[in-house]
């Protein structure tokens, strides 16, 4: 992706989503009708934070790099250069894998 093509504001970020499987743990290879779409991906990028009542922006907790999970319908899907990204709010985010 190409740097600063998207910057997301207030308290977004953008997530590109991992590759579904191919197959099952099992062996047997998944048509593209039956696989699911990944709940987890990569933080591309994260806005300012949330703007606090005291004038102050809210910190990030998750930071670029790092890889997520989130709900299983999270976030808004826009294509930039090519690349399927998610944009949403950092609250949809569950966990952080390390």
């Amino acid at each position: 992706m190409a740097k600063n093509s998207i910057r997301p504001l207030h308290d977004k970020i953008v997530v590109k989503r991992t590759e579904a499987q191919e197959a099952t743990k099992g062996g047997i290879l998944l048509p593209d009708t039956a696989k699911e779409k990944p709940r987890e991906g990569v933080v591309v990028s994260v806005g300012e934070g949330r703007l606090l009542d005291n004038g102050e922006r809210a910190s990030f907790q998750v930071q670029k790099d790092d890889r997520v999970i989130f709900s299983s319908y999270a976030g808004t899907e826009v294509k930039v250069n090519g690349e399927e990204l998610l944009i949403m709010n950092e609250d949809d985010v569950l966990a952080i894998l390390n």
